[in-house]
């Protein structure tokens, strides 16, 4: 039992330490960039940014009593689900940006340079914190609320509320040219969240339609020492069942698995796709500690 809680301790204590580098990275990315440039990239914090310029109220500060309310309604229709992590992150998300923002400098003014810098470090931030099952409140909060009371997809939700604050501070800031650019921000943010939880693609998936499926799949097993799996299919045309053949290698491994295919069947049909995470024999392992 005693080592049973010290893994779950230990497990606590790395995943609040990766929860507290996203956060930092996103604080930067609101400090450095977005925030001095009046770019407010959705969610709460685009609207503290804007609340920032029209009453002079502090960033961090405003975000942190926005997200109460929604913590309270997110505690009221969805439960505790969101848990101690989500509670860390959203306060110390506020601190920091509160505390860092009168000693960092304003690195550029030109708003595409800061759209996009702006909008990596806080897709790497948000990224972070996710894949250590913490989160930040705001729209994601916001989006799973509103999904108790109309129904519809959380990312159609998000997509909406992020659109609403860009529009609100199109008219707050008087100009559309600010909106365009905190929508880069939203884009590129949204794309560096995707790859820090999925990763870089080093892998393929190779799917193998052939007559010498039974060959290609020894030549997989005894000459490029991977494993394979047949799967079952049906031609639609044809309607005659046909065997498939799924392969993963890395990425080093692809024109060799070609030449294997196409030296025992000139003819073969072949699917190659990037595959973002393996997890198994051969690959990367997971270890889930309990």
């Amino acid at each position: 039992m005693k080592k049973i809680a010290l893994k779950k301790w230990r497990r606590t204590v790395v995943e609040l330490f990766g929860v507290t580098a996203g956060v930092i990275f996103t604080a930067l990315g609101l400090n450095l960039f977005l925030i001095p440039n009046k770019i407010a990239a959705g969610g709460v914090s685009g609207i503290a940014t804007i609340l920032h310029y029209l009453i002079g109220v502090p960033v961090g500060s405003t975000m942190l009593v926005l997200n109460i309310p929604l913590f309270a309604l997110g505690f009221y229709r969805l439960g505790l689900k969101f848990g101690f992590r989500s509670i860390y992150g959203i306060v110390c998300l506020s601190l920091i940006i509160d505390l860092l923002a009168p000693y960092l400098p304003v690195p550029t003014r030109d708003l595409l340079l800061a759209s996009i810098f702006g909008g990596v470090l806080v897709g790497l931030g948000l990224g972070i914190v996710f894949r250590y099952r913490g989160t930040t409140g705001g729209t994601d909060l916001a989006a799973a609320v509103l999904r108790t009371y109309t129904g519809a997809n959380v990312g159609q939700l998000l997509f909406m509320v992020d659109g609403a604050v860009v529009v609100l501070a199109g008219f707050s800031f008087h100009s559309w040219e600010l909106a365009m650019y905190a929508l880069i921000t939203i884009f590129v943010s949204a794309w560096l969240v995707d790859l820090v939880l999925a990763g870089i693609s080093y892998t393929k998936a190779f799917l193998v339609i052939s007559e010498q499926v039974t060959e290609i799949a020894r030549a997989v097993l005894y000459e490029l020492d991977r494993g394979a799996t047949i799967l079952k299919g049906r031609g639609m045309y044809t309607g005659l069942d046909r065997d498939i053949l799924l392969v993963i290698v890395n990425r080093n491994e692809v024109i060799q698995l070609k030449e294997l295919i196409y030296q025992k069947d000139p003819h073969a049909f072949v699917v190659l796709a990037d595959v973002h995470e393996v997890l198994g024999e051969g690959f990367k392992q997971y270890y889930l500690e309990r």
